[in-house]
């Protein structure tokens, strides 16, 4: 069976990147760090061209490719997180070091690459079986920045 994985370009940050995700999620690695045998237009011989990793048994590479190109919100990750304590340590953890906080459970981290971080109990409630409460859980949701467990939740109990 054919595989794939994503490749993510960073402008001689992928090392660096790699550590912070491997440090944020559980059973996740750096697996190999593999240096450029020769200058390239994005670094010099020995430094590094790529990283290996992989982030809860799911693999990525980080590619050094320079500063051609950007991340963009046109691609996110989401992480689907057990409960309020999970969303908070992915949140902090990803917007540390110079992040940004953005809208509805959305950030950038310091590389740029933008993160969906949300709590699996929002699902019962902005799509729950109480269409009003659904809509007052929407409402309250799109206020937020980091997605709040109780405050979904009151809005949809009306509380």
């Amino acid at each position: 069976m054919t595989a794939t994985n994503a490749c993510l370009w960073f402008d001689g940050r992928a090392e660096e990147a790699a550590q912070l995700y491997v440090s944020l999620f559980p059973n996740s690695s750096i697996d190999e760090v593999v240096r450029a045998p020769g200058d390239y237009h994005a670094g010099e011989a020995g430094s590094v061209l790529a990283v290996r990793f992989n982030l809860s048994g799911v693999p990525y590479l980080g590619l050094n490719g320079g500063p051609d190109f950007k991340f963009s919100e046109a691609v996110s990750f989401q992480i689907d997180c057990a409960d309020q304590a999970e969303v908070d340590h992915y949140w902090e953890g990803l917007v540390a070091g110079g992040g940004e906080h953005g809208r509805c459970g959305w950030l950038k981290d310091r590389f740029g690459l933008s993160w969906q971080v949300n709590p699996r109990e929002m699902n019962k409630y902005i799509g729950g079986p109480n269409p009003e409460g659904a809509a007052r859980a929407m409402a309250a949701m799109m206020k937020m920045e980091k997605l709040v467990v109780a405050e979904l939740r009151a809005a949809y109990e009306g509380s």
